[in-house]
């Protein structure tokens, strides 16, 4: 089982860069992005890192990898300008890491750190993996060749909010969870309040209307942080949107790199925290609180997944790409919850309202730079995208971003006030 999931992350990680030429992986120097090579290195030497050299003893496959590829030590602006390996040494690198990992995981089976290590390694990589789509994204490179599927049938519409009682509430990762990051644990109590719960994710139609009504010049409707980087970065619309004289809503949504009319009934994607801040005032709403959205997904049973405990198939949700891009909001009423809310894992990550904190009693993992440096300063996303490999995200699952952050496949969902 896990010398396949590795294979399987790594296969996908390799066709992210596959068809991109050389001259491709030099990607210009911007903070929301890394090198190719370099994040192709560094996802090997994470591995390498924990598992070979951690776990096994090893000395180092490659003897600068140290001063190359160690995130916590070189900083973001410092990656362009390291005499990294060109691409066929890297992919050699990376080949010989994952033999050798698998070789060790073969030899230490039944050793409770290599399953604890093992897991970390895969959760890291998948989430490399989808870095690079949105690096591929930002560049307006072409989508990568995988095979998708037909879209579902659609069974019935999501519309209105979900009732969902308040009470105590028990949220956060249990230690029979398997595999959890630093910042799942521990499960512990929160009271909430009686809340309503959107159904579906804003739409499209939704946010053109709010886009038409003058929503991004009306400074009311924004925090005092959001005005100030509205105004500086000069933002009217959603990253991938332009004006176009196209039916039904006359704006285009950019995918890659191809335009394409905006579909009103898909969610609204590649967008901030700030924009969905200000888009819920407009619509006298706003985000639901982090803990808010797990009680919705999980329930008082503590579902592990919307629908219940079963691993999530292509029937529950757009995950992994199994569909190449966002489907429209109404899809999938196999992964509702009780209540019908839908699509709480896939199509697009959600943004709330609660600021990426420590749950009580938190301490830091021995990959110690996971969570510790992103507190208080993040905004928690929750759920999973088109974008997101499906065995890495469930209820519990908590993601971070900068609040400004747009090019990763982000939407959001509102609560009644």
């Amino acid at each position: 089982m896990l010398d396949r999931e590795l294979r399987d992350a790594r296969a996908r990680t390799l066709t992210y860069v596959a068809d991109l030429r050389d001259d491709q992986f030099f990607v210009p120097h911007l903070p929301i992005v890394n090198p190719l090579l370099w994040e192709l290195g560094h996802i090997g030497y994470f591995a390498e890192w924990w598992t070979l050299r951690h776990l096994g003893g090893r000395a180092p496959i490659l003897h600068n990898a140290d001063a190359w590829y160690d995130s916590a030590a070189i900083a973001h602006d410092d990656r362009w300008s390291l005499p990294l390996p060109s691409r066929s040494p890297t992919l050699a690198f990376l080949d010989e890491q994952l033999a050798g990992t698998i070789a060790l995981s073969d030899r230490l089976a039944d050793d409770d750190r290599l399953r604890y290590f093992y897991g970390l390694i895969l959760g890291h990589e998948d989430m490399h993996g989808e870095a690079l789509l949105y690096t591929r994204s930002t560049l307006h490179y072409t989508r990568p060749h995988v095979q998708t599927l037909r879209p579902p049938v659609r069974q019935s519409q999501a519309t209105g909010d979900a009732a969902i009682p308040g009470g105590r509430y028990r949220i956060g990762a249990s230690r029979g969870d398997g595999f959890v990051f630093d910042n799942e644990k521990w499960a512990h109590d929160v009271d909430v309040d009686d809340f309503a719960i959107a159904r579906a994710c804003v739409t499209n139609e939704e946010y053109a209307a709010f886009v038409l009504d003058g929503g991004y010049s009306d400074e009311r409707l924004w925090s005092a942080a959001g005005w100030k980087w509205r105004t500086s970065e000069g933002v009217t619309m959603p990253l991938s949107w332009r004006n176009a004289d196209c039916e039904p809503l006359g704006f285009e949504r950019r995918v890659f790199d191809q335009w394409t009319a905006l579909a009103g009934n898909e969610p609204v994607t590649q967008i901030c925290a700030h924009e969905a801040d200000a888009f819920a005032r407009w619509a006298h709403r706003r985000l639901p609180t982090e803990a808010e959205w797990e009680i919705a997904a999980s329930g008082k049973e503590r579902r592990r997944y919307p629908w219940g405990n079963s691993t999530p198939t292509s029937e529950h949700g757009n995950l992994d790409l199994w569909y190449g891009d966002v489907l429209d909001v109404h899809d999938f009423a196999s992964g509702d919850t009780p209540e019908g809310v839908r699509q709480m894992l896939g199509n697009v990550w959600e943004w709330t309202a609660s600021p990426f904190m420590p749950y009580p009693g938190f301490s830091v993992d021995p990959y110690k730079e996971y969570s510790a440096p992103w507190l208080r300063t993040h905004r928690v996303l929750r759920g999973g995208a088109w974008s997101t490999r499906a065995r890495l995200v469930h209820n519990r699952w908590r993601n971070f971003y900068l609040p400004h952050r747009r090019d990763i496949f982000t939407g959001f969902r509102t609560c009644a006030r």
